[in-house]
């Protein structure tokens, strides 16, 4: 098992479970996070940091994709370990469904 980050961290891009995660498994890409699913130790301290409810444990069912996702970009994006300001409009896209079709990035983002 291991967690995955879904479509709700996209365009919130809320930084709270960098900053607990023991590990430092994120990776971030321009408009959303994703956990290395090799890195993460399932120890599930970055559930419930975040706001968006966008982090899952990947035996949920329908989240094979999200894991595929977290996997393929950590390879690419770079390490994040350091909470910074979530985007000044992230409440305005917090719950707001089925963004991964018109608004997901592939596009790195800073890193540490």
């Amino acid at each position: 098992m291991t967690y995955i980050v879904n479509e709700s961290c996209i365009k919130c891009k809320y930084m709270d479970c960098v900053e607990v995660c023991p590990v430092d498994c994120f990776y971030e890409g321009e408009n959303m996070l994703v956990i290395h699913p090799d890195e993460c130790i399932d120890c599930g301290v970055c559930e419930p940091e975040c706001p968006a409810e966008a982090i899952k444990p990947d035996t949920e069912p329908g989240l094979e994709k999200w894991l595929e996702i977290n996997a393929e970009y950590a390879k690419t994006w770079p390490n994040i370990t350091v909470k910074r300001e979530p985007p000044a409009d992230a409440k305005d896209w917090d719950g707001v469904p089925d963004k991964f079709t018109k608004f997901f990035s592939p596009n790195p983002g800073e890193g540490d």
